[in-house]
């Protein structure tokens, strides 16, 4: 596991120290979870996505590049959306298999 040594003004240590205190956490784990929430955006729940969203306003959000992902046409999904369900039900497929 990795170390970071990090130089912060005495009032931000201050903070930090009663943010975990407060959530009864180490301060360790305080700000592993805030740098995860910053820097993580598979992370789900309401605790990291208020830090994520504050993080968002000040802007200090990280957001991971994505090389060649694009998000699909909006028409292309509307028409899958369509077309989906259409099929065969599964139950259908498992009756029939059992004969």
């Amino acid at each position: 596991m990795a170390q970071l040594t990090i130089r912060v003004p005495d009032e931000l240590a201050s903070d930090v120290k009663a943010h975990a205190v407060a959530s009864r956490r180490s301060v360790n784990s305080w700000v592993t979870a805030v740098l995860e929430a910053a820097v993580n955006p598979e992370l789900a729940g309401s605790e990291a996505e208020r830090l994520r969203a504050r993080l968002a306003r000040a802007g200090l959000l990280a957001v991971p590049e994505r090389a060649g992902v694009t998000a699909p046409d909006a028409a292309a999904v509307r028409r899958a959306r369509r077309r989906a369900g259409r099929g065969t039900p599964l139950s259908a497929l498992v009756v029939e298999d059992r004969r």
